[in-house]
């Protein structure tokens, strides 16, 4: 029997970053979410978000890689919230991602960094986040490109 757990903090973003998840539609959006990852077979531990974007905190299974699990919760996703009508008009995500792998040591602060969303874009803007990205994954996007590209 194999045994296999990659952790992953993965992000992504509404179309064009558009602010569509208040906080009467985000709860509805992460309990959908929530339900089709176990139809789905997905282990995801800590699900939240903000005003434009959602984190996961995910266990990959031996049959499951970063673009498919992503694949499965944003396309159902975004089927399920056209299909009900959550928003005005038609919804998208952004085509990309986030995606970095997490350690054993690191989960608890990165469920409790999940969990804490709504406090945590009281202090920190997109770009800030984007640069404290930089730093500490040592990329090298500008907060600038991090606005216009497709990063949760």
């Amino acid at each position: 029997m194999s045994f296999v757990r990659i952790w992953v903090h993965l992000v992504f973003s509404t179309k064009d970053r558009y602010p569509f998840f208040t906080k009467e539609i985000r709860p509805l959006v992460i309990n959908h979410i929530q339900v089709n990852c176990r139809e789905k077979g997905i282990f995801l531990t800590e699900i939240n978000g903000h005003l434009e974007h959602i984190h996961c905190l995910i266990s990959l299974n031996k049959n499951q890689t970063i673009s498919q699990v992503a694949q499965l919760i944003k396309g159902e996703s975004a089927f399920w919230i056209n299909k009900e009508k959550i928003i005005a008009g038609k919804f998208a995500w952004q085509d990309d991602y986030f995606a970095v792998s997490i350690s054993e040591s690191q989960i608890e602060s990165v469920q409790n960094y999940i969990r804490n969303q709504e406090d945590h874009h009281k202090k920190k803007s997109f770009s800030m986040e984007i640069e404290e990205f930089n730093k500490k994954y040592n990329w090298l996007i500008s907060a600038e490109q991090g606005n216009k590209s497709d990063l949760g």
